[in-house]
């Protein structure tokens, strides 16, 4: 387990955005690189410096900073997953649901600068292919702003999009037009359960079943992070079992 005791929502919420260019593609030493702010070779040609966050604990050493990623995966925010024989950061579902909110945020407080700029024709094809989730997220975040002065980039963004997310721009477009009030309720509980995903939950050991004598065994903490470190199944067997397996 991890030697970093706590971490505060602003730090959760940096590691997790500062993860999104290289999530499946880098691993945990990039990561800190990230934010360590690294002038590294590699962290430039892959234009990580332009990554949010970058340099977010520029101020402490390498090591810290992995040890803040170690609490993250120890504590569900972020898994490394092997694709081959490479283990890659990935969201966990925690995660995620952090990253998806704050990402749209990011995306809805561009929009507003456009605003401010009279930015009157942006390219909007960014925003095709992206997460079908976290889009809609977006488009629930625009309806509870009430903000008319969205509906042109709306109107931009549908011309190029598929048909069902045309069905979501076009919805939404209709209730700003209208006024239509948003549903509180709804609004609070997805805060509510953003609030909940940010504690977090720390490691535990729990019980595992011996596919050889039918008894239960203690998973560790320690053994955990061990087997996801090394890209390694559940164990099967017990401890008496799996030396009684290897001896044959």
């Amino acid at each position: 387990m991890s030697k970093q005791n706590t971490m505060s929502h602003e730090e959760i919420k940096a590691i997790l955005r500062a993860a999104d260019p290289i999530i499946a593609q880098g691993g945990r030493t990039l990561l800190a690189k990230i934010l360590k702010g690294s002038k590294e070779k590699k962290v430039l040609e892959l234009e990580l410096d332009k990554t949010p966050f970058y340099g977010f604990f520029k101020t402490e050493k390498l090591e810290e900073v992995t040890k803040k990623i170690d609490w993250m995966i120890d504590h569900d925010f972020l898994d490394i997953e092997y694709f081959g024989k490479l283990p890659r950061v990935v969201y966990t579902e925690r995660g995620w649901l952090i990253e998806s909110d704050q990402y749209a945020d990011g995306l809805i407080s561009e929009w507003r600068d456009w605003i401010a700029e009279g930015q009157e024709n942006p390219d909007m094809r960014y925003l095709k292919d992206r997460n079908r989730q976290m889009i809609l997220l977006m488009l629930e975040k625009i309806k509870e702003s009430g903000n008319q002065g969205f509906i042109p980039y709306l109107k931009l963004w549908e011309k190029i999009e598929y048909k069902k997310v045309r069905a979501e721009i076009r919805e939404t477009i209709r209730v700003l037009e209208t006024g239509e009030p948003v549903h509180e309720l709804e609004v609070q509980e997805r805060q509510n359960k953003i609030e909940e995903a940010l504690m977090g939950s720390a490691p535990y050991d729990y019980l595992l079943k011996c596919f050889e004598c039918g008894e239960r065994f203690t998973f560790t903490v320690g053994e955990q992070k061990f087997y996801k470190q090394k890209g390694f199944a559940l164990p099967k067997r017990c401890k008496e079992c799996r030396e009684e397996y290897s001896s044959w």
